[in-house]
């Protein structure tokens, strides 16, 4: 039998909380990681639409080869996504939307835990947070 899993609003659910200050000084590193799981996921975006034109009829009509290339490149930019995700998640950092470079830092305010919530272009600092279970349309202003 596994153990009663705690809410996440608790701060022993977090291996990890962070201040503003210790978000906002780990955005310099962050930002180079998030603009290239961006454009991985443009590019992952684009070769399964490449891989959906190519009908099984297709496939066996002279565009295997097409196909089998396709492939190989959305499991090399796939297993890049998965390290660079994995580079964030193991700071104890949430990857929200890769769509939009969105992130959240799980922090304590009020005695609760709530995220920090920053994204790609929003500028140098986090300006926001949000309660854990709002997401990003309940965000407030710090």
């Amino acid at each position: 039998m596994s153990e009663p899993r705690l809410p996440p609003e608790s701060p022993d659910a977090w291996s990890r909380l962070f201040t503003v200050a210790e978000a906002n000084a780990l955005l310099p590193e962050l930002v180079p990681v998030l603009t290239d799981l961006q454009r991985g996921k443009a590019e992952l975006d684009e070769l399964r639409g490449a891989l959906d034109l190519l009908t099984p009829a297709m496939r066996g009509n002279g565009h295997g080869a097409e196909a089998a290339t396709i492939e190989q490149r959305l499991h090399e930019v796939g297993t890049g996504l998965a390290s660079g995700i994995r580079s964030i998640t193991e700071q104890g950092i949430e990857v929200k939307d890769l769509d939009h470079g969105l992130i959240d830092f799980p922090s304590l305010r009020d005695d609760h835990v709530v995220f920090l919530c920053w994204r790609l272009g929003e500028g140098p600092v986090v300006a926001y947070w949000h309660e854990i279970r709002a997401g990003f349309a309940g965000r407030h202003p710090l």
